[in-house]
């Protein structure tokens, strides 16, 4: 296996390669491409030693381009989900939010510029109205749903034991009662 590694350690710079297909930034092709390093390593042994028996280096490659392309393009792979997701919403949080320049500044009136956030003022409206709610059970499922590391019903039933439907109706309580109160 340890020759299987090597040679998947040997295309690294192939698969950087690849990923300027899908974008330009450096840090994400960085971090895609560590996702499939891992990939390959959480990769069933025999899937990988058939593939690389078959075709050698090249096989992985091709594999490799195949997971690579997913991890860009599909919102389920896990790349997306741990890179993209995240980084898209605080970009969007970032790019909403007006600022006003304040050209002559300096150390002693930096708390008076004015920062106008209309997410963040939204989200704090949302805290307070989870924070007010009759259940703490409707919070806390709420809360493991949305701010959790990407749960989604299937996965928080299973951690935590609820039947998913249960789940479902919960959440989609709290979620009504937020639209309701936030407009």
């Amino acid at each position: 296996m340890n020759k299987i590694y090597q040679a998947i350690a040997d295309l690294r710079s192939d698969f950087k390669t690849m990923s300027f297909a899908f974008t330009k930034d450096e840090n994400e092709i960085d971090n895609a491409v560590q996702e499939l390093m891992l990939y390959f390593m959480q990769m069933n042994q025999t899937t990988l030693s058939s593939i690389y028996e078959k075709d050698g280096s090249l096989g992985l490659k091709r594999y490799g381009a195949v997971a690579l392309r997913r991890s860009f393009t599909s919102p389920r792979s896990k790349f997306y989900y741990t890179y993209n997701k995240y980084y898209k919403n605080i970009d969007e949080l970032t790019s909403n939010a007006t600022y006003e320049y304040n050209s002559h500044k300096s150390i002693y009136n930096i708390p008076e510029e004015v920062l106008e956030v209309s997410k963040y003022e939204q989200l704090e409206k949302i805290d307070l109205i989870l924070d007010s709610l009759d259940y703490w059970y409707d919070r806390e499922i709420f809360k493991l749903y949305y701010y959790g590391e990407g749960n989604t019903l299937d996965s928080l039933a299973k951690k935590t034991g609820i039947s998913r439907n249960s789940l479902f109706t919960t959440i989609d309580k709290v979620r009504t009662k937020i639209k309701e109160e936030v407009e």
